[in-house]
């Protein structure tokens, strides 16, 4: 939802700071993999209470994370670099959620539901990416089609940085932004359905729908 705003806004400075990078001849796998260590980082800052400390790692991931892209499309975006951008994304996403669980175990069970809705929304969007893409659908200029919702890495980077900021309240927070996830899988299950039914060429009921 805040994803398209936001990326305009920081689409300059990325932009010049991917420049630089190019300059300097680093090269964007180099920034994804940094970027993914940064991440695991602050995950063991948040499973050892170091809260601060995840708060800045967790910023930083973010920050190389917005890199990356900018940086690849200068030199060149491929496939490769897709695959592990995504697979670094989840993988620090889900070992944020596993961390605030052994930092808080009273929220251990908001944690179980965020990391199910994490699994039915990701799920969504992986198996309607590629199926919009055969029917020409356009992307925004990433590697896979993003498939938007409610709760978008924007707002994972801002309930996330609010754990890390208010660990007290963090069974709140969880529970908060796993029904953001949740309504996020509901939407792209949606679009799924409407986007992907087969069309009707002759009156009557398809012989699927026929019970």
């Amino acid at each position: 939802m805040l994803d398209a705003p936001v990326r305009r806004v920081i689409a300059p400075g990325l932009d010049a700071a991917a420049a630089g990078l190019d300059r300097l001849g680093v090269r964007p796998l180099a920034v994804t993999g940094l970027g993914w260590l940064v991440g695991l980082a602050a995950c063991v800052a948040v499973a050892t209470s170091h809260w601060s400390t995840a708060l800045v790692l967790w910023l930083a991931n973010r920050a190389l994370d917005g890199l990356d892209g900018p940086l690849a499309r200068r030199r060149g975006a491929t496939d490769l670099g897709g695959f592990l951008d995504l697979l670094a994304d989840f993988s620090v996403y889900g070992g944020f959620v596993l961390a605030v669980g052994v930092a808080v175990p009273e929220a251990r069970l908001a944690c179980l539901v965020l990391l199910l809705t994490y699994y039915v929304s990701g799920t969504a969007f992986l198996t309607l990416a590629p199926l919009l893409e055969k029917r020409v659908a356009r992307g925004d200029g990433r590697s896979v089609l993003f498939v938007g919702g409610l709760a978008e890495g924007t707002e994972t980077v801002l309930a996330y940085a609010v754990l890390c900021l208010l660990p007290g309240h963090a069974e709140t927070v969880l529970w908060v932004f796993a029904a953001m996830v949740a309504l996020t899988a509901l939407q792209r299950v949606v679009l799924g359905i409407r986007a992907l039914r087969p069309l009707r060429t002759t009156p009557g009921p398809l012989p699927e729908e026929i019970t």
